[in-house]
């Protein structure tokens, strides 16, 4: 295989460094989370545990509840989809990513998706915040859905398909009370299965 051009190598190498930071805020600010409480953690306190300025922080996450709510596995499934046979159905071809990034989470981040799901019911400002993570999370997946049908990224179409996918997910997995123990990744698939299946009654 040929060499990347140099060009392109210090993109790379600024994007891992990107990665190693933000896990490395996330990681801090969950563990003060746990010693001391979500309420009596700040950003400075954060930041300074990850070696990091406040600023720096806010460039990575940009409120305190984003640091619960934004973590990989989004990102992961989102690639997964993308890579997906194109004779899959858009429902299909998410259900599998889905599958797929959940196999792929190591027991540390499977432990730490609990953990902040944990967070999400615990906590009411994360919980308020986290509608407009799964608005977001639509968006994405509204214009990964419309291209990869070949549609336009705002087709009305997509977008309600996408709704609708993170629409099932929501309600198998929220509230959190009696899942956090189980295996949230059958139940996510239960519920593209079922959305799949045209939800039969």
């Amino acid at each position: 295989m040929s060499e990347a051009p140099a060009a392109a190598r210090p993109a790379g190498l600024r994007e891992r460094k990107k990665a190693r930071t933000r896990a490395a805020i996330r990681e801090h600010a969950l563990r003060l989370f746990r010693d001391q409480g979500y309420a009596a953690t700040t950003v400075e306190q954060i930041a300074e545990a990850a070696e990091v300025s406040p600023s720096t922080f806010f460039r990575y996450f940009p409120t305190k509840e984003d640091v619960v709510l934004q973590d990989d596995f989004d990102v992961l499934a989102l690639a997964a989809f993308e890579a997906q046979p194109a004779d899959l159905s858009p429902v299909a071809a998410f259900r599998a990513a889905a599958a797929a990034a959940f196999a792929a989470l190591t027991p540390e981040e499977l432990a730490q998706f609990r953990e902040t799901a944990a967070l999400t019911l615990s906590v009411p400002e994360i919980r308020a915040r986290a509608m407009d993570e799964f608005a977001r999370t639509i968006e994405v997946m509204a214009g990964a859905v419309a291209k990869r049908v070949g549609r336009e990224p705002d087709d009305f179409a997509a977008r309600n398909l996408a709704g609708a996918m993170i629409g099932v997910i929501m309600s198998a997995t929220m509230p959190w009370t009696g899942l956090l123990g189980g295996d949230l990744g059958a139940r996510i698939d239960q519920a593209l299965a079922h959305l799949e299946a045209g939800l039969p009654l």
